[in-house]
C-alpha cells in the first residue's frame, strides 16, 4: 500500500507478527505436551508443523532471520517425525519447548534490535538452540539424547493469547479506552435510575392537584349555597375546568415518562452488558501456560505430573483473570511440591505413577468458582499440629482439640511453611499468605479441604466482575452503606428479647453459636441515629478468618447491582472503605471493606470502648393501613395479599368489581388494587364509580392488569386510577413503592 491510513509501517507488521507468533506458539506448547503423553500419536504432528511453517513464513515477512532460523530448525523435527524418521520423547520435547520460548522472545523484538542480533551473543544463542533442535534427528539414529539447549537461550514461558474461533473478528482494544467505555456505560445506568425519583415527584404533584382539586369542589358546595354571583360562579367552574385538564394532562406525562424510564433503562442495561461482556475473556486465556509450568516443574522434581483443566471457556473479568494468575501458580506449584508424590511412593500407596493436579473453573450463583484440587498425599494434620505448636502460634491442648478447617487455617499465615528445608521452589514461607492476600483484594474467599492419602483441594470463590457488585444497602446514622452480598453471612431482625449481656458485652445465638452485637455507627464512629419506629434490630453479620459480628444499621434499604466508583488515590485507604456507588437518585453511597471492619471492631471490643445497645425502638399506638385487592384470579389475590401482607398492611380480598364496589362501600380502605378485566363490573367502571361518589373519591387506586397497550393505559388512568402496572412487567419492590408512594409505610 502507498500513503494513507492503510500504510504498514516496520512497527505494525513487527506487531502484526507478534500476535501471529503468540497464537502458534500456544498451539506448539500445546500440542507438544499432550505429544508427551501420546508420543505415538501421528494426528498431533500435522498441525505442530503448520504452525512452524506458520511462523517462518511471517518471520520472512518481516524480514527476522533469527525466528526463521529457529523455526525452520522446528519444521524439519515435525516433518521428520511425521514420516517416521524420528520418535518424540520427552527429552526432545524438552528442546523444541525451549524453540517455542526462543521463538516468544524474538517476536517482542523492535526492528533495530533485530539488526543488532544479526552480529551479537543473541545470534550465537539462536545457532546453538537451532543445533540442539536439529540433533534431535543425529540422535535418533544413535539412540542417545540430543544436545541440551544452552542456557542462555532459555526463557519463561510467555503468556500465550487464545486463538480465536473461525470466522470471529478480533480488534485490538487500548485497555484504558476499555475501562473508560465501562465507566461510562456505567454512569449511563446510574443517570437513567434518576428518573424513578423524578417520576415520584410528579406523583406527588398529581396527588397535590387532586387535593386540589378536592378543596375547589368543597368551595363550589359552599358558596353555592351563598348564592354567589354568575361572574364568582364562572371563575370558579373555570377553575375547576383548570384543575382537572391539568390532572389529565400530568396522567398522559406521566405514562409517557414511564415509557420512557422502561425505554432507556433498558437500553442502558443492554450497553453496559456489552461493555461488561467486552471485559469479559475465557479462562484458558489466563492459564494457557500453566500445563507446561506444571510439566517443567514436575521434571525438575523428578515427578510425573499432569494438568487437567476444565472450564476454559468461563468468561472472567479481564482484571480478575490478570489477579488471579500469581495465586493459581502459588497454588499450582504447591500441589506438585507438597501435594503429589514421587513415582515410588505412588506406587507403593498403589496409586498410577502419574499424578493429576485439576484446576476448574465454573459460574455458580452468580459467582466464579476456581478450584485447584490434586490426588496427591493430603496435608498431614499430625505434622500441621506439630508446627503450629513449634511456631508457638497456640499451645499443645489448643490445637489437640481443634478441627480440621481450624487447623488448615493455619496455612495461610504469614511466613508459614510445613517444610523443613529451604529449596529454590518453597520452604521459605511465602505463598499462601500471598494467595490470601490477593484473593481479598478482588472481594473474593478461598477455602481449603484435605483428605490424607487422597490428596488436597482448594476453592477460590470471586465475583464475576470487579466493576459491579452486588450489594445490600443500608443507612446507618441517616447515611446509606453498602455491604458486599459474598461477604455477608446472614442478615436478620433480632427483638430485644433475643439479646442477653455477659461480661458487659451484648449477644445473639445464631444457629448455637454467640455472635457479638454492635452497632455499626459506633464501628463507623458515626453520630448515634435517632429514634424510630421500629422495634427490633436490622443486623447484618460479617466475618473473616478470625471473628464474627452482628453489626445493626438502622434498617434494610434491599439488595441492587451496584456500580463500582474508584476512590482518588490521593485519599490513601479510607477506614473500613473500600470504594463508593451511586444510588438511583443520583447520591454516593459508600462500600464497606468487610475485612477491614471486622478489624476495626475487634480493636473497640478489645479495647472496651463499645457502648451497650439502648432499646429505644417502640411501636407506640401505630395503626396498621388497610388495602383492598379486587381480582377474579384467586392466583393473583393471594400473590399480591401475601406480598401486601409481608410488608405489614392490612389486606381484604373481593373476586370481582362487584364484589370490590360493595367492599369499598362498606369498609375503610387506604388503598384499592383492581384488576381491569373482571366479570359482573370491571376496573374500568369500579374505578369510575368510586371516583363520582363524594365520600371514596380521593380514595388512592391502583391498576394491575395484563393489558400493556397504550390505550388501555390510558383508560386506566383517565377514569382516575392513580398506578397502572401491567402484571407481566411490574416487580414486587416496584408494586411496594407505588403503595408507599400512594399511602405510606405499613404502620405510621
Amino acid at each position: 500500500m502507498s500513503g494513507g491510513e492503510g500504510k504498514f509501517t516496520p512497527g505494525s507488521m513487527l506487531e502484526l507478527f507478534q500476535v501471529e507468533v503468540e497464537n502458534q506458539a500456544g498451539a506448539l506448547s500445546g500440542k507438544l505436551l499432550e505429544l508427551e503423553r501420546n508420543p505415538r500419536s501421528i494426528n498431533l504432528l500435522e498441525p505442530l508443523m503448520r504452525a512452524a511453517h506458520s511462523i517462518k513464513g511471517a518471520a520472512r515477512i518481516v524480514n527476522h532471520p533469527l525466528a526463521v532460523t529457529v523455526a525452520h530448525a522446528l519444521e524439519d523435527v515435525f516433518v521428520a517425525a511425521q514420516n517416521k524418521d524420528v520418535t518424540l520423547g520427552a527429552h526432545h520435547i524438552d528442546v523444541l519447548l525451549k524453540g517455542v520460548d526462543m521463538l516468544i522472545q524474538l517476536s517482542c523484538l523492535a526492528e533495530e534490535e533485530i539488526v543488532a542480533g544479526l552480529d551479537s551473543s543473541r545470534r550465537t544463542e539462536v545457532d546453538a538452540l537451532a543445533a540442539a533442535v536439529r540433533a534431535i534427528l543425529v540422535a535418533e539414529e544413535a539412540n542417545g539424547e540430543p544436545e541440551a539447549a544452552p542456557t542462555g537461550a532459555a526463557v519463561e514461558p510467555a503468556r500465550i493469547e487464545r486463538e480465536e474461533g473461525a470466522g470471529q473478528r478480533v480488534l485490538r482494544v487500548n485497555a484504558a479506552n476499555l475501562d473508560e467505555l465501562m465507566g461510562l456505560a456505567g454512569e449511563a445506568l446510574v443517570e437513567t435510575r434518576r428518573l424513578h425519583p423524578f417520576a415520584d415527584s410528579l406523583l406527588r404533584l398529581k396527588r397535590r392537584q387532586a387535593e386540589l382539586g378536592t378543596v375547589l369542589d368543597h368551595l363550589h358546595e359552599t358558596l353555592r349555597a351563598h348564592e354567589i354571583n354568575e361572574r364568582s360562579a364562572e371563575y370558579l367552574r373555570q377553575a375547576q375546568q383548570l384543575a382537572l385538564e391539568c390532572r389529565k394532562t400530568l396522567a398522559e406525562q406521566l405514562a409517557q415518562l414511564d415509557q420512557f424510564d422502561r425505554r432507556t433503562s433498558y437500553l442502558a442495561q443492554q450497553i453496559y452488558h456489552e461493555a461488561s461482556a467486552s471485559r469479559m475473556r475465557p479462562f484458558s486465556e489466563g492459564v494457557s501456560g500453566m500445563p507446561r509450568m506444571v510439566r517443567d516443574l514436575a521434571r525438575s522434581l523428578g515427578k510425573e505430573v499432569r494438568l487437567e483443566i476444565s472450564g476454559l471457556e468461563t468468561l472472567v473479568d479481564r482484571d480478575i483473570l490478570e489477579k488471579i494468575e500469581a495465586p493459581l501458580n502459588h497454588l499450582l506449584t504447591n500441589a506438585v511440591d507438597h501435594g503429589i508424590e514421587s513415582r515410588d511412593e505412588r506406587l507403593v500407596a498403589g496409586k498410577p505413577a502419574e499424578g493429576v493436579v485439576r484446576l476448574e473453573a465454573h459460574h455458580s450463583a452468580g459467582m466464579l468458582i476456581v478450584t485447584v484440587a490434586d490426588d496427591g498425599m493430603g496435608i498431614p494434620l499430625g505434622r500441621l499440629r506439630q508446627a503450629v505448636v513449634e511456631r508457638k502460634l497456640s499451645t499443645a491442648e489448643l490445637v489437640a482439640g481443634m478441627s480440621e478447617s481450624e487447623l488448615l487455617e493455619f496455612l495461610f499465615l504469614p511466613k508459614f511453611s510445613m517444610k523443613g528445608e529451604v529449596t529454590e521452589i518453597s520452604g521459605r514461607g511465602v505463598g499462601l499468605d500471598v494467595v490470601l492476600s490477593a484473593i481479598q483484594q478482588v472481594r473474593g474467599s478461598i477455602r481449603t479441604t484435605s483428605e490424607a492419602g487422597r490428596g488436597t483441594r482448594f476453592q477460590l470463590q470471586l465475583p464475576l466482575t470487579l466493576s459491579v457488585v452486588q450489594g445490600l444497602l443500608v443507612s446507618i446514622s441517616g447515611e446509606p452503606y453498602a455491604f458486599p452480598l459474598a461477604r455477608i453471612d446472614r442478615t436478620l431482625k433480632l427483638g430485644a428479647a433475643e439479646i442477653f449481656s455477659l461480661e458487659n458485652r451484648e449477644f445473639f445465638l445464631l444457629d448455637g453459636e454467640r455472635i457479638g452485637l454492635v452497632a455499626a455507627y459506633q464501628a463507623f464512629g458515626l453520630a448515634a441515629p435517632g429514634e424510630t419506629a421500629e422495634a427490633t434490630y436490622s443486623v447484618v453479620v460479617i466475618s473473616d478468618r478470625h471473628n464474627r459480628f452482628g453489626v445493626v444499621v438502622d434498617r434494610f434499604l434491599g439488595e441492587r447491582s451496584l456500580v463500582v466508583q474508584a476512590l482518588d488515590p490521593r485519599l490513601g485507604k479510607i477506614k473500613d472503605i473500600s470504594a463508593a456507588t451511586l444510588m438511583e437518585n443520583g447520591e454516593p453511597a459508600l462500600i464497606v471493606d468487610v475485612d477491614d471492619l471486622v478489624r476495626s471492631i475487634d480493636k473497640l471490643v478489645s479495647a472496651g470502648r463499645l457502648d451497650k445497645m439502648e432499646q429505644s425502638h417502640a411501636r407506640a399506638g401505630a395503626v396498621a393501613k388497610r388495602v383492598l385487592v379486587v381480582d377474579d384470579s384467586f392466583t393473583v389475590r393471594e400473590v399480591e395479599r401475601k406480598l401486601l401482607e409481608n410488608s405489614g398492611y392490612l389486606v381484604d380480598v373481593a373476586v370481582d368489581g362487584m364484589d370490590g364496589w360493595n367492599a369499598v362501600r362498606t369498609g375503610e380502605y387506604d388503598l384499592v388494587v383492581s384488576d381491569i378485566d373482571m366479570p359482573r363490573m370491571n376496573g374500568i367502571e369500579l374505578v369510575a364509580m368510586i371516583r363520582k361518589d363524594q365520600g371514596l373519591k380521593n380514595l388512592p387506586i391502583m391498576i394491575v392488569s395484563y393489558k400493556d397497550r397504550e390505550e388501555d393505559r390510558r383508560r386506566g388512568l383517565e377514569a382516575g386510577a392513580n398506578y397502572y402496572f401491567t402484571k407481566g412487567s411490574f416487580h414486587d419492590e416496584a408494586l411496594l413503592e407505588a403503595v408507599v408512594d400512594l399511602i405510606g409505610e405499613a404502620a405510621q
